[in-house]
């Protein structure tokens, strides 16, 4: 990736995916602002290589104006704005708790980051918003309607934020299926999970961050939503 000297923030970077993603970025020597909602030992170690945290609640629409507000008085511009906070919740036993939670995460959140701080991204070079979506988009979830259907709302502002802030800014996202096991999967789940796709792997976190880099560098890529499932639609 071509590090710029302008920060990229991720959203929901204090662990996994998200914190790997902040890691590499700045191994390649680019500034980053990550977001996270609650206190981890292991953000010592960003901030220690310069990383920026910023506590944020994305629940409720007081949090993420809050956010914004603090982000604005501590950058001036952006290079790439990353949604990877993510909500995950059952559908039951409090379904109508559920869909508000998910579609404030997934949706609101970046929905009013994306209209209160494009002004970031308008500065005249490389600028992208990248949202970081969920494979099960493809053909839903009986167990986790909620999340599925907020996830589907995202990509749908890929395609709406694209159209509105271009060419200026490229906005597009990263679907991703299975990536990595949490320690707790037994390997039953393991076993039946990897048959899901054609490939069968556990990819690990690069992939995202190998799709991350693509959808920067690339001049010629905006309202795209980039599937990484492995041939999950094949089965």
């Amino acid at each position: 990736m071509t590090a710029s000297p302008l920060p990229i923030l991720i959203t929901g970077a204090g662990q996994r995916i998200g914190r790997y993603c902040a890691e590499r970025l700045l191994d390649d020597g680019q500034p980053v602002i990550l977001t996270y909602r609650r206190e981890r030992a292991d953000l010592d170690a960003l901030l220690q290589r310069g990383a920026i945290a910023i506590q944020a609640d994305f629940s409720t629409d007081a949090g993420i104006f809050a956010f914004i507000g603090t982000l604005k008085a501590q950058v001036t511009a952006l290079r790439a704005i990353v949604h990877n906070a993510s909500e995950w919740s059952a559908d039951e036993p409090d379904p109508a708790n559920a869909m508000h939670r998910m579609m404030q995460v997934h949706v609101q959140a970046p929905y009013l980051i994306n209209l209160q701080c494009a002004d970031l991204l308008a500065h005249g070079g490389p600028a992208d918003i990248i949202h970081i979506s969920d494979d099960v988009t493809r053909k839903g979830s009986a167990k986790h309607i909620a999340y599925a259907a907020s996830k589907a709302a995202l990509d749908n502002l890929t395609l709406s934020f694209a159209a509105r802030l271009g060419p200026a800014i490229k906005v597009n996202g990263i679907a991703p299926a299975l990536i990595q096991f949490n320690e707790g999967d037994d390997e039953d789940y393991r076993r039946k999970a990897l048959a899901k796709s054609v490939l069968g792997i556990e990819p690990g976190p690069q992939v995202v961050y190998q799709s991350l880099c693509h959808l920067l560098d690339n001049p010629y890529v905006t309202g795209t939503t980039l599937t990484l499932n492995g041939g999950r639609h094949l089965r």
